[in-house]
Protein backbone atom coordinates (compact mmCIF):
# COMPACT_ATOMS: atom_id res chain seq x y z
CA UNK A 1 0.00 0.00 0.00
CA UNK A 2 3.05 1.89 0.66
CA UNK A 3 4.02 1.96 -2.61
CA UNK A 4 0.78 3.41 -3.92
CA UNK A 5 0.60 6.49 -1.91
CA UNK A 6 4.30 6.81 -2.99
CA UNK A 7 3.23 7.07 -6.56
CA UNK A 8 0.09 9.15 -5.82
CA UNK A 9 2.85 11.33 -4.27
CA UNK A 10 5.23 11.30 -7.32
CA UNK A 11 1.97 12.20 -9.70
CA UNK A 12 1.06 15.12 -7.07
CA UNK A 13 -2.16 13.59 -5.62
CA UNK A 14 -3.09 13.75 -2.16
CA UNK A 15 -3.17 10.41 -0.10
CA UNK A 16 -6.60 10.92 0.44
CA UNK A 17 -7.66 10.92 -3.16
CA UNK A 18 -9.43 7.52 -3.65
CA UNK A 19 -8.51 5.01 -6.40
CA UNK A 20 -10.11 1.54 -7.38
CA UNK A 21 -8.07 -1.25 -8.86
CA UNK A 22 -8.71 0.29 -12.46
CA UNK A 23 -7.37 3.36 -11.76
CA UNK A 24 -4.29 1.75 -10.06
CA UNK A 25 -3.61 0.06 -13.34
CA UNK A 26 -3.34 3.73 -15.30
CA UNK A 27 -0.98 4.98 -12.35
CA UNK A 28 1.02 2.24 -12.96
CA UNK A 29 0.97 3.04 -16.45
CA UNK A 30 1.75 6.71 -15.98
CA UNK A 31 -1.85 7.95 -17.10
CA UNK A 32 -4.28 9.54 -14.56
CA UNK A 33 -8.01 9.29 -14.39
CA UNK A 34 -10.00 11.38 -15.96
CA UNK A 35 -11.40 12.53 -11.70
CA UNK A 36 -7.97 12.21 -10.97
CA UNK A 37 -6.71 15.17 -13.83
CA UNK A 38 -9.70 17.15 -12.90
CA UNK A 39 -8.44 17.26 -9.16
CA UNK A 40 -4.78 17.37 -10.17
CA UNK A 41 -5.99 20.50 -12.47
CA UNK A 42 -8.12 22.45 -9.23
CA UNK A 43 -4.77 22.31 -7.22
CA UNK A 44 -2.68 23.67 -9.51
CA UNK A 45 -4.54 26.26 -10.95
CA UNK A 46 -4.92 29.39 -8.99
CA UNK A 47 -7.10 32.13 -9.59
CA UNK A 48 -4.87 35.05 -10.81
CA UNK A 49 -7.21 37.06 -12.92
CA UNK A 50 -7.44 40.22 -12.51
CA UNK A 51 -10.41 42.31 -12.07
CA UNK A 52 -11.09 44.82 -14.27
CA UNK A 53 -12.85 48.10 -14.18
CA UNK A 54 -15.91 48.46 -15.13
CA UNK A 55 -15.70 52.25 -16.04
CA UNK A 56 -12.30 51.07 -18.53
CA UNK A 57 -13.87 51.57 -22.21
CA UNK A 58 -14.66 48.95 -24.22
CA UNK A 59 -12.24 48.01 -26.94
CA UNK A 60 -13.60 48.77 -30.81
CA UNK A 61 -15.31 46.42 -32.60
CA UNK A 62 -13.41 45.23 -35.91
CA UNK A 63 -14.57 46.01 -39.41
CA UNK A 64 -16.40 42.30 -39.44
CA UNK A 65 -18.20 43.06 -35.98
CA UNK A 66 -19.69 46.72 -37.31
CA UNK A 67 -21.01 44.35 -40.39
CA UNK A 68 -22.52 42.16 -38.26
CA UNK A 69 -24.24 44.60 -36.55
CA UNK A 70 -25.96 45.73 -39.45
CA UNK A 71 -26.45 42.06 -40.90
CA UNK A 72 -28.21 41.13 -37.94
CA UNK A 73 -30.44 43.47 -38.10
CA UNK A 74 -31.49 42.70 -42.05
CA UNK A 75 -31.21 38.85 -41.44
CA UNK A 76 -33.63 38.88 -38.77
CA UNK A 77 -36.31 41.40 -41.16
CA UNK A 78 -36.13 38.23 -43.64
CA UNK A 79 -36.31 35.30 -41.41
CA UNK A 80 -38.05 36.65 -38.40
CA UNK A 81 -38.67 32.88 -37.10
CA UNK A 82 -34.85 32.40 -36.54
CA UNK A 83 -33.75 32.45 -33.02
CA UNK A 84 -30.53 30.93 -33.07
CA UNK A 85 -27.43 33.40 -32.47
CA UNK A 86 -24.96 30.84 -34.24
CA UNK A 87 -27.23 30.48 -37.50
CA UNK A 88 -27.09 33.90 -37.56
CA UNK A 89 -23.36 34.76 -36.99
CA UNK A 90 -22.55 31.51 -39.69
CA UNK A 91 -24.66 33.19 -42.25
CA UNK A 92 -23.21 36.66 -41.01
CA UNK A 93 -19.60 35.15 -41.57
CA UNK A 94 -20.80 33.57 -45.04
CA UNK A 95 -21.96 37.11 -46.36
CA UNK A 96 -18.30 38.54 -45.18
CA UNK A 97 -16.32 36.25 -47.10
CA UNK A 98 -18.32 36.74 -50.07
CA UNK A 99 -17.93 40.66 -50.04
CA UNK A 100 -15.21 42.10 -52.14
CA UNK A 101 -12.52 44.45 -50.32
CA UNK A 102 -14.54 47.69 -51.98
CA UNK A 103 -17.79 46.50 -50.46
CA UNK A 104 -15.75 45.81 -47.09
CA UNK A 105 -14.41 49.01 -47.34
CA UNK A 106 -17.73 50.94 -45.71
CA UNK A 107 -17.22 48.78 -42.55
CA UNK A 108 -13.19 49.22 -42.17
CA UNK A 109 -13.98 53.09 -42.02
CA UNK A 110 -16.35 52.86 -39.07
CA UNK A 111 -13.93 50.51 -37.71
CA UNK A 112 -11.16 52.83 -37.78
CA UNK A 113 -13.50 55.75 -36.82
CA UNK A 114 -14.73 53.53 -33.72
CA UNK A 115 -10.92 52.86 -32.98
CA UNK A 116 -9.93 56.56 -32.86
CA UNK A 117 -13.07 57.39 -30.44
CA UNK A 118 -11.69 54.38 -28.30
CA UNK A 119 -8.31 55.98 -28.02
CA UNK A 120 -9.74 59.23 -27.51
CA UNK A 121 -12.03 58.44 -24.60
CA UNK A 122 -8.83 55.21 -23.47
CA UNK A 123 -6.27 58.43 -23.03
CA UNK A 124 -8.80 60.50 -21.30
CA UNK A 125 -9.23 57.93 -18.81
CA UNK A 126 -5.89 56.61 -18.20
CA UNK A 127 -5.30 60.39 -17.14
CA UNK A 128 -8.13 60.32 -15.10
CA UNK A 129 -7.10 57.41 -13.33
CA UNK A 130 -3.15 58.26 -12.95
CA UNK A 131 -4.95 61.82 -10.98
CA UNK A 132 -7.16 59.75 -9.27
CA UNK A 133 -4.19 57.57 -8.37
CA UNK A 134 -1.92 60.50 -7.28
CA UNK A 135 -4.42 62.83 -5.56
CA UNK A 136 -5.61 60.40 -2.25
CA UNK A 137 -2.34 61.25 -0.58
CA UNK A 138 0.39 62.64 -1.29
CA UNK A 139 3.71 60.83 -2.46
CA UNK A 140 6.79 60.31 -0.95
CA UNK A 141 8.65 62.58 -2.66
CA UNK A 142 6.47 65.31 -2.10
CA UNK A 143 6.00 64.58 1.72
CA UNK A 144 10.06 64.47 1.37
CA UNK A 145 10.52 67.73 -0.37
CA UNK A 146 8.10 69.12 2.41
CA UNK A 147 10.07 68.05 5.08
CA UNK A 148 13.00 69.30 3.61
CA UNK A 149 11.92 72.37 3.27
CA UNK A 150 10.86 72.70 6.75
CA UNK A 151 14.69 71.77 7.87
CA UNK A 152 16.35 73.67 5.58
CA UNK A 153 14.69 77.00 7.27
CA UNK A 154 15.48 75.99 10.93
CA UNK A 155 18.68 75.45 9.46
CA UNK A 156 18.91 79.62 8.41
CA UNK A 157 17.32 80.32 11.51
CA UNK A 158 19.61 78.74 13.73
CA UNK A 159 22.58 79.94 11.36
CA UNK A 160 20.85 83.55 12.16
CA UNK A 161 20.79 82.99 16.02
Amino acid sequence: MKESNGRKAALGLSKHTNTKKADTREVKKGKLSAKDLTIKKRQAKPDRKAKKDPNQPKRPPSAFFVFLEEFRKSYKEKHPDVKGVSVIGKAGGEKWKQLTDTEKQPYVKKALQKKADYDKSLAAYKLKKSNEDASPGESEKSKSEIHDDDEESEEEDEDDE
